[in-house]
């Protein structure tokens, strides 16, 4: 018996203040997936993915997340249940990077007074944060830490609650070329550390997917423009048609770069 997707939208549209966001959407995710959501900015990424993550309903259509149609179940309940990175943590304590972790259990930003993790749910923490390449700061607190080591740790927060789903909203933003690789090279061991987890990364960087995205949907003014396997919606010509500009798409060893279509200048 074939599971059932972790994620199934069907005809999603999305009307804000009388202006449609989203145009007639549809997405199926299934286990162990990749997704990639690209496209400029404004195409609707954003919006996509809080329908995703359960923080919005539809206009229209539907949307059903871990098997559970928004609009008959407690949104709240299932939020617990999704992994969501999002790199505007508003977190104004000094939290270590292990109690930032931690409070991926209690799905709050502060830590909850006076609750205390199980000895298992700490090595769990510890094992995460390990897993994230940020054993050397463990105890560091979150204002030393630099914007690649916090999207990190947040990483490892969102899998605390051991997830089916994670989200990732534009990780990368931010970060310089170190700090970038060094999150696309974690992101890549998570997939084979979870081989079940399945994942949506939102970017308007290719540069920034990592080598194991497995789908890729393309979004431009609210409409799917493409959505499949990454090798065949990711060519020359649909990203072109998606960012409404010549481009050239190469691959090596497994990651994407994009350069300017420009003619070829006249010999002589």
């Amino acid at each position: 018996m074939t599971a059932p997707p972790v994620l199934r939208v069907t005809d999603a549209t999305v009307v804000r203040d009388g202006r449609p966001i989203l145009y007639d959407v549809s997405l199926t995710v299934r286990a162990g997936e990749h997704w990639a959501l690209l496209g400029p900015n404004g195409a609707g990424k954003s919006t996509l993915l809080s329908l995703l993550g359960a923080v919005t309903h539809p206009t229209r259509g539907t949307v059903e997340v871990l098997g559970h149609r928004l609009g008959r179940v407690d949104m709240r309940e299932l939020r617990s249940h999704v992994g969501h990175v999002d790199p505007r943590h508003d977190l104004r304590s000094p939290l270590t990077v292990h109690d930032v972790v931690l409070t991926g259990l209690t799905n709050t930003v502060e830590r909850v007074p006076r609750w205390a993790p199980t000895p298992e749910q700490a090595t769990q923490a510890d094992r995460l944060i390990g897993l994230l390449g940020l054993g050397e700061r463990h105890g560091a607190r979150w204002p030393t830490l630099s914007q690649g080591e916090r999207g990190r740790a947040l990483i490892a927060r969102a899998l605390m609650p051991s997830p089916r789903l994670l989200l990732l909203d534009e990780p990368a933003t931010g970060l310089d070329v170190a700090g970038r690789e060094q999150l696309i090279e974690r992101l890549d061991e998570l997939q084979h550390a979870y081989p079940r987890l399945a994942s949506v990364l939102v970017t308007h960087h290719l540069e920034e997917l990592p080598p194991g995205t497995t789908h890729v949907l393309l979004l431009r003014d609210g409409r799917c423009l493409a959505a499949g396997p990454a090798d065949e919606v990711l060519t020359s010509d649909q990203v072109s048609k998606c960012f409404d500009h010549p481009v050239r798409l190469t691959r090596v060893e497994g990651r994407w770069s994009v350069r300017a279509n420009r003619p070829a200048r006249p010999a002589g």
